[in-house]
């Protein structure tokens, strides 16, 4: 393993405060920053000036050493499953045999293209569209999430996410979202700005070196014209900020209306090709992209599509190919659109595709070995809290009709809360691993995941399904399901901590469960009901009140600009600041429950409400290259960090704590600060 000083230092400086009484990060402050000037770099200003990103990372910070810390650990657990002498076909033996696969770099190196000939093969034989359709519907993959319009961008030419119907909420149904897009949004390819434009240039180029490596006769024009076919496919693509709009997306189709409303595409043959010949009822998410996308399947010259088709299977498996595939999807991807200048070590990789892979089967291992039953409890008490508060918020609501706070109480009190791990744990049984055929096992773990995700369809809802793996550090609301999830690599040091004050715990973790909880009434989480059916629940007013506010937000965060030319978008970051800010008021009220009337002890001068908050800014710490931060604004729904730690701005308890006054930057009236739950 490869570590810079500074990385290390960095380490054993936030693992040894993690230890400490303390819990706060003190030297990393920067006390003279006055709080209300800049809450971000009061927290965390000299931390940020101490700090190197590693190379071979586009961002560092507090999540980025939680997850290096769980990688280590995962390693560990992986590596023994591969030394293992576990019966064969058994989920250990599956585990280790992944990841040794996956390591072996003679044998990768030895086998060249050779796993992709097959595939390779079958699409130069394209002859016709029925042909061409079936050769897209193969590559259809259960890897998107349509109702969080995350990875619109994907290498397939749509992708699938199989969930509850928003309509029906008793039934699944299979969501299908545009894609066919290798850079990371539709802006990578119709942006004029220099900066987009220089990426233009450097993707072509890629592509060549792509089809060049693989032997391709006249790779610089079939690049050209892959290039040029994924622009027009962006032409069709819906924006981050359409797309994000659960009313725009909730588009049923029956199958039979397919061939009228998106002609070009054979959807017989690209049904049947990705194994749903049978069904008869999809949402489309973005019905006009459909439309556009099917017409380029119709116009397009078949070489072209064979072309397109050649690239994205080998950029799609690069990974399992040899190095030079490698490394020249990370010059582009890594160092190109995210400034990375190093490639990052193997075995990191290979701990990563084996959690894609086999996801559960590592969180079995990773929660028996490092989250207690103690932490579990612990965690579950904290939510039982802050469900609690959010209620009491409720409550209280002057604006809020009763009739309106009656559905909002009957929806917090169904929310399926994972806490940890998966109640059941996914069988692995029909998954087959060879050791030795690291591309094979990934085609084959693709295909098993489509077809667990295919075989819903037709069975009751299951709001206990987790859709993360326990070995990750991050969570999520599903806002439909009315379900959370809280894997059990986001329960630990320092977001939360047994042996530190409870109000350090709330303002971290505290407000990580607030944030998800109050997703569920966000701008697009309101739009469920207690059932999770996509219906309106609000009164008039109320809803008019809600929608000021939300506004109120929208300006806020747009007024947020990390480079001159490039601004936060306040609409396409609504849904995430929103539950920031609510997140963050259920959290505090929840420590104040918790403390059941004592006072917060102080630690080191500070007082448990500014515990609290530094602790909240503390965890959003994080220092991004700047590639990688113009990624984040375009693309990401949620916005940077420095600016969610300024959600404090909105909550009253703040401007007491640090004696906010109105001459200071962040001050905000009374009468601004956005207050909807």
């Amino acid at each position: 393993m490869k570590t810079t000083t500074s990385g290390l230092l960095l380490l054993i400086a936030l693992l040894g405060a993690v230890k400490s009484p303390l819990g706060l990060d003190v030297a990393g402050m920067d006390r003279a920053v006055a709080p209300g000037v800049d809450f971000f770099e009061y927290a965390n200003g000299t931390w940020l000036k101490r700090t190197s990103i590693p190379p071979d990372r586009a961002s560092y910070g507090t999540g980025a050493v939680v997850s290096e810390l769980t990688e280590k650990r995962t390693l560990e657990l992986i590596k023994n499953a591969a030394k293992t002498s576990a019966a064969a076909g058994s989920e250990l033996r599956k585990v280790g045999d992944f990841y040794a696969s996956f390591m072996d770099e003679a044998a990768i190196e030895a086998a060249g293209l050779h796993p992709l000939a097959a595939k390779l093969l079958r699409i130069a034989a394209i002859a016709d569209r029925k042909d061409l359709a079936h050769a897209l519907g193969s590559t259809l993959r259960a890897d998107v999430d349509a109702l969080n319009a995350t990875n619109l961008s994907t290498d397939n030419l749509f992708g699938l996410w199989v969930a509850q119907d928003l309509n029906d909420p008793t039934r699944y149904v299979p969501f299908l979202l545009q894609g066919g897009l290798d850079m990371p949004d539709r802006a990578y390819y119709l942006d004029p700005s220099p900066r987009m434009r220089e990426l233009r240039i450097k993707y072509q180029a890629h592509i060549l070196a792509v089809l060049t490596l693989a032997h391709t006769p006249d790779a610089k024009g079939r690049a050209a014209q892959v290039f040029e076919l994924e622009r027009k496919i962006a032409e069709a693509h819906w924006s981050r900020e359409d797309s994000g709009e659960v009313a725009k997306g909730n588009n049923p189709w029956s199958r039979s209306t397919f061939a009228s409303r998106a002609p070009g595409l054979d959807w017989d043959a690209y049904f049947a090709a990705g194994g749903l010949e049978k069904q008869s009822e999809f949402v489309v998410w973005q019905p006009s992209a459909f439309t556009g996308i099917a017409a380029l399947v119709a116009s397009q010259p078949l070489d072209v599509w064979r072309d397109f088709l050649t690239f994205h299977a080998i950029e799609h498996t690069a990974a399992y190919l040899p190095n030079a595939f490698v490394e020249e999807s990370f010059r582009f991807h890594g160092t190109a659109v995210q400034g990375v200048t190093q490639l990052r070590d193997r075995w990191k990789r290979g701990v990563a595709a084996t959690s894609v892979a086999l996801g559960e089967a590592v969180g079995k291992l990773y929660v028996a070995k490092y989250f207690s039953p103690s932490e579990k409890a612990r965690a579950q008490e904290m939510v039982a809290n802050i469900l609690a508060a959010f209620g009491r918020r409720i409550d209280q609501l002057a604006w809020m009709t009763p009739e309106t706070k009656a559905k909002a109480k009957a929806k917090l009190a169904v929310l399926e809360v994972g806490v940890g791990y998966p109640d059941t744990w996914r069988d692995y049984s029909g998954l087959e691993i060879v050791r030795g055929d690291a591309f094979g096992n990934a085609e084959r773990a693709g295909l098993f995941a489509r077809s667990q995700s295919l075989a819903k369809l037709g069975q009751p809802v299951d709001r206990s399904e987790w859709v993360m793996n326990p070995q990750l550090v991050n969570a999520v609301n599903l806002p439909a399901m009315s379900a959370m999830n809280f894997p059990a690599a986001i329960l630990q040091p320092p977001y939360f901590d047994p042996n530190r004050p409870i109000a350090m715990d709330y303002g971290s973790i505290g407000a990580v469960i607030g944030h998800e909880i109050s997703h569920s009434f966000d701008d697009q989480g309101a739009l469920f009901d207690a059932a999770g059916k996509l219906s309106n629940w609000w009164t008039p007013e109320d809803s008019q009140h809600f929608e000021a506010e939300a506004a109120a937000l929208v300006a806020q965060y747009g007024a947020y600009r990390p480079f001159p030319d490039l601004a936060v978008n306040g609409k396409q970051t609504l849904g995430e600041n929103l539950a920031d800010v609510a997140g963050l008021a259920a959290a505090y009220d929840a420590y104040k429950l918790a403390l059941g009337g004592k006072p917060a002890p102080i630690v080191s001068g500070f007082s448990g409400d500014q515990q609290f908050f530094v602790s909240f800014a503390q965890s959003w710490r994080v220092k991004p290259r700047e590639p990688a931060l113009r990624q984040q604004v375009i693309v990401d729904a949620h916005a940077p960090g420095r600016y969610r730690a300024a959600t404090v701005r909105n909550l009253d308890p703040w401007y007491a704590a640090f004696d906010v006054k109105p001459e200071d930057a962040l001050y905000l009236d009374p009468k601004d600060r956005v207050r909807i739950w």
